[in-house]
């Protein structure tokens, strides 16, 4: 019989690194926390929510005003490809291998994740002192014919609210030519009432976007991002708990002029050097209305695999200090 109080240890391993290598920053790991972690799924489904009413909580912002978020939500929209690989994210041991390591960072202030993820964590002892955003609507499947039609499969406002989580994130696709995203739009506007009625935050992730070749293609153009920005920001009977989550895209100036709700950058699929693409969110997060990062694959699946090394990085621009081991 499991430890009805949960693993205690973040070291479990449910099978071998992957094609990744194992995450920098983790020694060697035993199975003892993932499988205890199985039994606690199977005999004590009850414990999540016992962990989740003890978890520490903390401010949602510090004293800089900033924070950092890592993201695991993409493996509930079927989206599991990283720098090319397919498959990149399928491993949910690895998964959470490289999340333990990211959130035992300092200056990771917490995780944004769907209902499957953040119970892993909790009962694996790892959220506590930390943010917690619910990832809401991922119905709309990547590569699928109703994609955009971005049903609210995961967390519901009621859920995030009784799981003491601090707010809910709703992807806000915008495709003038496809009917599903007026459904989306309408879902989306109504979960913000319902968050901002709760004082929880409602962080809203809009695209333009269009259909190339069958496939759902984001316009990150700074008119586009724009115009997503003036839409998104007039979801809801209240805009007070709004937040944004953008893009970095050339012409981030004019795209913070277009509104005054705190925003977060997400990092996306990353392409280039590591160089260069955290010159380009140094620059952007210099910018007035800039809260911090949201990013997840950048940071969990770095080119060179050492997860620690990368978040650390990334904290040290959005908090701007140097990050010791």
């Amino acid at each position: 019989m499991p430890d009805p109080r949960g693993p205690r240890g973040h070291g479990g391993a449910g099978s071998p690194p992957g094609k990744w290598g194992a995450p920098g920053g983790l020694a060697p790991p035993g199975n003892t926390a993932f499988t205890e972690l199985r039994e606690l799924r199977a005999r004590c489904p009850e414990l999540i929510a016992a962990r989740a009413a003890e978890r520490k909580r903390r401010p949602l912002l510090g004293a800089d005003g900033r924070l950092m978020i890592v993201a695991a939500d993409h493996p509930a929209r079927g989206s599991l490809g990283v720098r090319g690989v397919a498959d990149a994210m399928a491993d949910r041991y690895d998964l959470l291998r490289r999340l333990l390591v990211a959130l035992s960072r300092p200056g990771v202030d917490g995780l944004l994740a769907t209902a499957d993820i953040i119970e892993d964590l909790l009962l694996l002892g790892a959220l506590e002192d930390k943010v917690v955003f619910g990832s809401m609507n991922r119905g709309g499947l990547q590569g699928a014919s109703f994609e955009l039609d971005d049903r609210f499969t995961a967390y519901d406002v009621a859920t995030i609210a009784g799981m003491g989580l601090d707010g809910g994130k709703m992807l806000t696709r915008i495709d003038p030519g496809d009917p599903g995203t007026a459904a989306t739009l309408e879902a989306a506007g109504r979960a913000v009432t319902q968050l901002g009625s709760r004082g929880l935050v409602a962080m809203l992730e809009p695209f333009m976007c269009h259909r190339a070749d069958g496939r759902v293609v984001n316009d990150l153009s700074a008119p586009a991002v724009i115009r997503s920005v003036a839409i998104a920001s007039g979801l809801g009977a209240t805009s007070g708990y709004s937040w944004l989550k953008l893009p970095v895209t050339d012409g981030m100036a004019e795209v913070m002029a277009a509104t005054t709700l705190p925003t977060l950058l997400l990092g996306g699929d990353p392409v280039g050097p590591p160089e260069e693409t955290y010159a380009r969110w140094a620059a952007a997060l210099a910018l007035p209305g800039v809260r911090g990062f949201v990013i997840g694959r950048a940071l969990l699946y770095p080119h060179d695999g050492d997860v620690a090394a990368a978040v650390d990085a990334a904290c040290a621009l959005v908090h701007e200090v140097a990050v010791r081991p």
